[in-house]
């Protein structure tokens, strides 16, 4: 599965939690590193869907991919609501998420 991020555009580590500007509050997690984090795995589980509809994979594999993207979705909306502390738990958490996804070998 190729990476859902372009290595030929730079964009932010999502693995830096307190990246500086725009960091809120100063020191904690940036809320815009967590959204975009977590929606680069929503989107990873989306092409896995694609593909894997295009394979013929069976209805199981299908409907977890779609749970597992659900709980992404709803871990997003949940940001909009989040203290600092679980902002950046978010963020570690998807960061691990997204570089485990994009490890070669099966998934």
């Amino acid at each position: 599965m190729a990476a859902v991020h372009d290595s030929a555009t730079p964009g932010p580590d999502p693995q830096d939690a307190q990246h500086s500007a725009g960091a809120w509050p100063p020191g904690g997690a940036d809320y815009g590193m967590a959204e975009e984090v977590v929606g680069r795995v929503i989107a990873w589980y989306s092409q896995r869907i694609q593909a894997e509809r295009r394979a013929g994979a069976a209805p199981q594999r299908l409907e977890d991919l779609a749970a597992r993207r659900q709980a992404c979705v709803e871990d997003r909306h949940r940001l909009e609501e989040a203290d600092p502390e679980e902002v950046a738990r978010i963020t570690a958490l998807y960061a691990a998420r997204l570089k485990e996804l994009e490890a070669p070998g099966p998934q």
